[in-house]
């Protein structure tokens, strides 16, 4: 039976994890007295982009110590774990369990990264799939990793909610076809995100079940 489900970007949409890796790399290059390049880093914000910044830093400063980047991680790793969920997750993921409606999650980052932070958080066990970018389901734009975790769960687009943090992740979840709302933050904000049907300081701001009652209506 086809049916609505609720597909999750990760980084910086669950979990406040943007900000604190961009505050860190942004800390390690000034140290060597170079900038971060904000637009560029927005630029690749929901993709897999193949952009390393140890590399740049290393082009711009000359060889490094790694032990550098070490503690560029565990910086990273302490914001990470200050900032926790987003407004508005908990209270989703809730009503998604009282409604049975299925969750998933679709990502470009990692396996591994996806997988540590849910079990970090004690939400693992909410999400009935993880497609995320490892080597075979393409990073965002690119809409698969929609499509696959849709399938997976055993839902119809055309019925289903995402929620997505930037432009690159709110265009694979309309290319895929579902109802899409918009949560940006400090690094996204100001991004264009006028693709996605609804753009909300956080989920606080509107329910799942309005959301679903809005996609539905498309059909």
């Amino acid at each position: 039976m086809v049916r609505a489900v609720l597909v999750f970007d990760f980084d910086g949409t669950i979990a406040d994890t943007e900000m604190p890796l961009f505050v860190a790399w942004s800390e390690l290059y000034a140290q060597h007295g170079v900038a971060l390049d904000l637009e560029r880093w927005q630029s690749i914000i929901g993709t897999d982009d193949d952009f390393d910044p140890w590399d740049e830093l290393v082009a711009h400063a000359g060889p490094l110590d790694p032990a550098l980047n070490r503690a560029r991680q565990r910086r990273r790793d302490a914001l990470i774990h200050e900032a926790g969920l987003r407004p508005g997750i908990q209270q989703w993921l809730d009503d998604a369990e009282r409604l049975g409606v299925p969750v998933g999650i679709a990502s470009s980052s990692p396996p591994s990264w996806v997988e540590h932070h849910l079990e970090r958080l004690g939400l693992r066990d909410r999400f009935g799939c993880l497609a995320r970018a490892d080597g075979v389901l393409p990073g965002k734009p690119d809409p698969t990793s929609y499509r696959h975790a849709v399938e997976q769960l055993g839902g119809d687009p055309a019925l289903s909610v995402a929620v997505e943090d930037s432009p690159n992740g709110v265009r694979a979840a309309v290319g895929a076809g579902l109802y899409t709302i918009a949560i940006p933050h400090d690094l996204t904000r100001a991004l264009d995100l006028t693709e996605a049907h609804e753009v909300h300081d956080s989920l606080e701001s509107v329910s799942l079940e309005a959301a679903l009652h809005r996609s539905a209506s498309r059909t």
